[in-house]
């Protein structure tokens, strides 16, 4: 759950809270602790984003290097012949990258899947944490 959390950018209360409301499903394990399926984490993810307001400051981005890296959840994952394209939430943050399907492949990158996104200049760097 604190996992969950912090992929969301929210307090561990409130994922119980949206567990318990039933807009967060969860399982439980035979000691009682609660987990959630990475798709399941996706598919909230994407809802949270979708709903996510940002306010317009002109200072936005103004701190951030070349060299940034998003961890998210693999949303979504389309092929076509030898190239990919994966779309990563990263709290309210969706990054998109194109990569070749050996790439995607050897990643073992899925929707539900753990990643991290490294961004310098236009392209993306996908690849998953250890």
């Amino acid at each position: 759950m604190g996992e969950a959390a912090q992929l969301l950018g929210i307090s561990t209360d409130t994922v119980r809270r949206w567990a318990d409301a039933g807009r967060l499903a969860t399982e439980r394990t035979e000691g009682g602790h609660r987990t959630v399926a990475g798709t399941e984490l996706a598919r909230l993810a994407q809802e949270i984003a979708a709903d996510a307001v940002t306010p317009d400051d002109g200072d936005a981005g103004a701190a951030l290097s070349a060299r940034n890296r998003f961890t998210g959840l693999v949303t979504r994952v389309l092929r076509d012949g030898v190239m990919a394209q994966v779309e990563i939430q990263a709290g309210p943050h969706r990054v998109v990258s194109l990569l070749s399907a050996e790439a995607v492949d050897d990643l073992g990158l899925e929707p539900g899947v753990l990643a991290v996104a490294a961004v310098k200049a236009t392209n993306v760097v996908v690849e998953r944490p250890r």
